[in-house]
């Protein structure tokens, strides 16, 4: 499929990093993949700033403290709290302005995921009224899009670091569902969409079980490269978490901004200066320059080396720069359920660039094909 799906002249695969990961000598794996991280930063700098880049807070959700920080945390809670966020997009491209959507979360469908769903039961289910409180809705899609004066129908693209949690059947439709966004098409790794398809029971617990049934084939983009949405977002390869995770990389006005969840707060990414009780001590008795956020380990080296990949390409923070210039798509956040335990930077919501309206977009280039 990966030969039909790059037709899209939207879509480049890239080289930056090929072969970095095929060293033997893991450390040798970590110097290749951060070289080539340098030099796709420089090049990705060179590139014009997107004209909208904004993230929205969706929903807040608990998550086990020795999966967000594993043993790096001292603090004896069970749970620490992350915000799930929207990332919308717009980048130029010969072909207009196109707009995509990062993290689009289906929270109802998405409750259904084996590891909530269970945790949730307890307080009555996800719709429950004692659950709501603790998974409460933020902002809808409707209102974000409102807000930015957008229809479902100028989406172009969905995409998300991995599929952990994320149920896509509402956004693109089924053979009996229409879809909220009706030419959108998803970008995904071909080992993350291929994971979902049949999970072993260790990694079942985090795929919806019907999230993907009955979506058309051709509403799905499968990635077999690193690649380039017009010249100033990327989608690059970061595998650990999840076998096919990858990153959403964008130049902003304030730099490179890389999203994933492959750490749950910036100090995942900076241990070293994170004032979270015990994180800055374990980095340097261990010597890790990240902190996994490990409910599945597929491949922890993997994981660390993609870490490494995505703070180097972000660089620092113009905010803070003891802190690298990453977006989580989950941030951990304070919670009263959680005491003392929370990030030592905060990303919050980011608001970057005025929304290019897709419909005027259209209206003018007819116009101009036309030549009035």
């Amino acid at each position: 499929m990966s030969e039909t799906s790059y037709d899209d002249p939207v879509i480049r695969p890239i080289a930056h990093f090929a072969g970095t990961r095929e060293h033997p000598v893991p450390t040798d794996r970590l110097r290749a993949v951060r070289r080539a991280a340098h030099a796709f930063r420089e090049e990705l700098l060179s590139a014009p700033a997107v004209p909208l880049y904004r993230s929205f807070d969706v929903t807040k959700v608990p998550y086990p403290t020795k999966y967000g920080l594993r043993d790096a945390c001292t603090l004896p809670l069970p749970y620490l709290h992350i915000l799930n966020r929207l990332f919308v997009v717009q980048f130029p491209t010969r072909e207009g302005i196109k707009t995509l959507l990062a993290e689009p979360l289906d929270r109802i469908a998405n409750a259904q995921t084996p590891f909530f769903k269970s945790l949730a039961a307890p307080l009555g289910g996800a719709e429950g009224r004692l659950a709501n409180v603790l998974y409460p809705e933020l902002n809808s899609m409707s209102d974000i899009l409102a807000r930015l004066g957008l229809r479902p129908e100028d989406v172009d693209y969905i995409t998300y670091d991995h599929l952990h949690t994320q149920d896509v059947r509402r956004w693109l439709g089924t053979r009996e569902r229409e879809a909220y966004f009706p030419n959108a098409k998803l970008l995904v790794t071909r080992r993350e969409w291929e994971e979902t398809q049949g999970p072993l029971p260790l990694h079942a617990a985090w795929y919806p079980p019907h999230g993907t049934d009955g979506v058309p084939p051709e509403r799905v983009i499968m990635l077999d490269d690193d690649v380039m949405l017009g010249d100033s977002v990327a989608l690059v390869r970061t595998p650990g978490h999840t076998e096919g995770n990858h990153s959403i990389v964008v130049r902003s006005d304030d730099g490179i901004f890389v999203t994933s969840e492959n750490g749950v707060a910036v100090d995942s990414w900076a241990p070293e200066h994170s004032r979270i009780p015990g994180v800055a001590r374990w980095a340097r008795t261990t010597g890790c320059e990240v902190v996994l956020n490990a409910n599945t380990l597929e491949n922890s080296i993997d994981q660390y080396v993609s870490m490494v990949l995505e703070k180097e390409l972000a660089g620092p923070s113009a905010r803070d720069p003891d802190f690298p210039n990453v977006a989580p798509s989950s941030e951990m956040c304070p919670h009263v359920l959680s005491p003392r335990l929370r990030p030592t930077f905060s990303v919050g919501e980011l608001t970057y660039g005025s929304p290019v309206s897709t419909l005027a977009t259209e209206t003018s280039s007819r116009a101009a094909a036309s030549g009035a």
